[in-house]
């Protein structure tokens, strides 16, 4: 898997993290950089750790599923891409997201809930033979950035950019499903 696929799926791993920190920006008033900060390192570590642990997970049975690998990352990818698209479009009207706490222990469930996406593709990633530590380090990194820049947004613009991240985010791991499903099947080459 080339650099640049792996820098799309950390983009569409992060689009909830980045949703959620842009919750956490909407109610910090002014702009807290280092509130911001330790935001984006709760989400970006969990989102590296996950796929880490996924890949883990994956390479006990990889002997075992070889054979469907490329059919098993195109369902978890479309599946977890699906799902987010389509909870992009509910209205969450009302809805406490907790978004006006700040909390440790509640920061560190909502980094490790936006994170469970990141460790099914950790999983996809032992059978493509990818090279994880780099792989992690990568979404880890943009999961942080990424974080950052979404509680500054959320600060200055509020929070109409939520759900065009989410849904962004999972038409990118569709995508990326789809393509290693064609290059497996040999439909497509890159």
């Amino acid at each position: 898997m080339k650099l640049l696929e792996i820098f799309l799926i950390a983009i569409g791993l992060s689009m909830d993290a980045f949703a959620v920190a842009l919750c956490k920006g909407i109610k910090m008033r002014p702009f807290n950089a280092t509130r911001a900060l330790i935001v984006a390192l709760f989400f970006g570590l969990a989102q590296a750790i996950m796929p880490l642990i996924g890949w883990f997970l994956g390479s006990q049975f990889e002997q075992y599923i070889v054979s469907v690998d490329h059919w098993i990352a195109f369902g978890l990818l479309a599946f977890i891409g699906g799902k987010m698209a389509i909870e992009s479009f509910k209205k969450e009207e009302g809805e406490d997201c907790g978004c006006n706490k700040f909390d440790i222990g509640e920061l560190t469930l909502m980094a490790i809930a936006t994170s469970i996406d990141a460790l099914a593709v950790g999983i996809t990633f032992a059978f493509l033979q990818v090279d994880i530590l780099s792989s992690v380090s990568i979404i880890g990194a943009t999961t942080l950035i990424l974080c950052f820049a979404g509680a500054f947004i959320g600060c200055k613009f509020g929070s109409k950019l939520k759900n065009k991240a989410e849904l962004a985010g999972g038409i990118i791991l569709i995508l990326m499903g789809l393509k290693i499903l064609l290059e497996h099947l040999e439909i497509i080459a890159f």
